[in-house]
């Protein structure tokens, strides 16, 4: 799971992105602002589509790590 700030047609934006174990993109999430509500939709979309993980990774942001807390909190991971 990172997050990376990319400009999209004109006005930059935050790229969420997750991966699998074979570096296959999963589910990407682009937003105005890198918030903790932007970060915990992106997660909880892609543990709808993929289920559970064995293990996250992440880029080492905050608002990555406290998204995977509130997910784990809401899903029970």
């Amino acid at each position: 799971m990172d997050e990376t700030y990319i400009k999209v047609r004109g006005p930059w934006m935050y790229l969420y992105r997750t991966f699998d174990s074979n570096g296959d993109t999963v589910e990407f999430w682009l937003s105005e602002r890198p918030d903790l509500t932007a970060a915990t939709r992106f997660l909880s979309k892609a543990l709808k589509q993929r289920g559970r993980p064995e293990h996250i990774v992440h880029d080492g942001s905050q608002t990555n790590r406290e998204a995977i807390i509130t997910c784990d909190t809401a899903n029970g991971l």
